[in-house]
């Protein structure tokens, strides 16, 4: 079991890293479910439900560093602020909530149509090594041409608070984006950001900010799920393996956002867009 337990605490590093970085967390999580998955049960089934809530559910670890990191940033009810303060704070969540809403009403209805009219939802459609691949090179490239094409130029938008209601239900809509497997949802959010004008250091911080109620709901949505489909028969070590890799994810996710925090304010996203292109590389030759 023990071994287990360090294969969550692996999960978990990848998974602080990845989500905040734009190289996909999917792309990384598909490599290392294939070389270490998890073997705490005989039922080939359970595991495999258990994976996919834990996939999803170990952000929770990785929201609470953005949460913690920016507290005072996202309080609007902090001890001494001043009204001005608070409208400013309530305008933000509310271009943050705007900006969730086409991933949210396109992840919930068009995924339910797509399975009615399909038999399968987009995961079973593109939940696969060469479309993780796919994405992982076609966004490295997207990230390489946009950062040559926006040389130079000074933002429009510098500061996080100064992003229009346009502009946040626009970057909104570049998160759809990240639905398909392999796109990474940081790096949807960014690269459509950074199109729209909006500065690096902007562009990183709001995709920040969007994580927190996208990824919550999403965790909250696999976790019922899993609990529904397993009856509440769930042992005592899979939520010791869950814990794990959430703690483990919080912690790195700490680092891993000071780190591109520090990142962006003196170089461009193009270093990703060439680990982009490796991994799915990498993807490809090892899956064929």
């Amino acid at each position: 079991m023990i071994l287990e337990f360090l294969k969550a605490l692996l999960y978990g590093i990848v998974e602080g890293i990845t989500e905040w970085l734009p190289v996909s967390s999917t792309g990384h999580l598909i490599l290392l479910s294939e070389w270490l998955p998890f073997g705490f049960s005989d039922d080939a089934a359970f595991l495999q439900s258990f994976w996919e809530m834990f996939e999803v559910v170990i952000q929770l670890g990785a929201i609470l560093a953005v949460v913690m990191l920016f507290w005072n940033r996202l309080n609007p009810f902090g001890k001494g602020r001043t009204a001005d303060e608070k409208k400013q704070i309530c305008r933000l969540w509310g271009k943050v909530l705007l900006a969730c809403l086409p991933a949210a009403v396109i992840g919930l209805f068009g995924d339910r149509l797509l399975e009615m009219r399909t038999g399968k939802d987009l995961d079973g459609w593109c939940y696969n090594a060469s479309v993780v691949a796919a994405m992982l090179i076609l966004y490295g490239i997207a990230f390489i041409a946009v950062e040559r094409a926006h040389r130079g130029k000074p933002p429009r938008i510098g500061r996080t608070e100064e992003i229009s209601c346009r502009a946040a239900f626009l970057i909104g809509l570049f998160q759809v984006l990240s639905l398909i497997p392999g796109t990474s949802r940081s790096g949807s959010t960014v690269l459509g950001a950074i199109l729209l004008g909006v500065s690096r250091t902007a562009a990183a911080e709001f995709s920040f900010f969007l994580a927190v109620p996208v990824m919550a709901g999403a965790s909250g949505v696999k976790l019922l799920g899993f609990l529904q489909k397993s009856g509440g028969n769930i042992p005592a070590s899979a939520w010791v393996i869950l814990a794990i890799g959430c703690l483990s994810s919080f912690f790195v996710s700490v680092a891993a956002i000071r780190f591109l925090t520090d990142f962006v304010k003196k170089h461009s996203f193009a270093a990703f867009g060439v680990y982009r292109i490796l991994l799915g590389a990498a993807v490809l030759l090892y899956f064929r």
